[in-house]
């Protein structure tokens, strides 16, 4: 489900906005910046400050997740179905990956959120389309945060 391609993007960008459905039916997006990579199949984050989505995913588990890689203008979406996992009920492989990737977090996460991928779409910018290339647009738009 998740190429090697889009777990690498994940792993170098980590921070995924996360968007749920209200109890009143409106939209919510949410960044959470402790993302894991599980496997091909799972994500997880650490639930820190995300009362709101917390409860809106026990209501609906439904979820889409966008990470970006503004350098290379690359992005992945991901669909999928959402678990709330108490810490004191998590396994040792959903514990090892917090410990290894946000251990200095750890204490602060009251749970962790596991994500069951149904669907993942690389997306490419129309950047691309016009004839640029990856390399190019990486240094491109590192002078431009460079300069910033």
């Amino acid at each position: 489900m998740l190429s090697d391609e889009m777990q690498a993007l994940i792993r170098s960008f980590s921070a995924g906005a996360v968007a749920t459905v209200n109890a009143d039916g409106t939209p919510a997006v949410s960044p959470k910046a402790t993302f894991v990579v599980l496997d091909s199949r799972t994500l997880a984050f650490g639930h820190i400050r995300s009362p709101g989505t917390v409860a809106n995913l026990r209501r609906n588990p439904a979820v889409e997740v966008c990470f970006t890689d503004v350098l290379r203008r690359k992005a992945v979406r991901v669909t999928g179905t959402a678990t709330v996992v108490r810490r004191a009920d998590a396994g040792a492989a959903l514990e090892a990956a917090f410990e290894a990737a946000w251990d200095p977090y750890r204490p602060h996460m009251g749970a962790y959120v596991t994500i069951a991928v149904t669907a993942a779409e690389l997306i490419l910018s129309p950047a691309y389309d016009l004839g640029f290339g990856e390399d190019e647009l990486h240094r491109v738009n590192l002078e431009k945060l460079n300069a910033l």
